[in-house]
């Protein structure tokens, strides 16, 4: 396991669905209970690393989401009936 640690630790992920993919692994992994200590402090330290990624792939999603809508957050629904009226 601590190879596997060491090798998805150096791997960069890009994206929020494999950052997110790969953070579930390591809570199961966790969860589990079968990981040495020096395992589980380097599953939780990459653990970390992909939730600071997450939540800035999220803000930064959010702040893009706000810009398309002029800093308004606009409700779905109110907006479809919106345009059948």
């Amino acid at each position: 396991m601590a190879g596997q640690l060491k090798k998805s630790g150096a791997q960069k992920i890009v994206d929020f669905e494999s950052a997110m993919a790969e953070l579930e692994q390591i809570v199961a992994d966790m969860e589990a209970g079968k990981l040495s200590l020096e395992d589980s402090l380097a599953a939780y330290k990459r653990g970390a690393e992909l939730l600071t990624l997450c939540r800035a792939k999220l803000e930064d999603a959010q702040q893009q989401v706000s810009v398309l809508g002029n800093g308004v957050l606009k409700d779905f629904s109110a907006t479809g009936e919106a345009g059948q009226g």
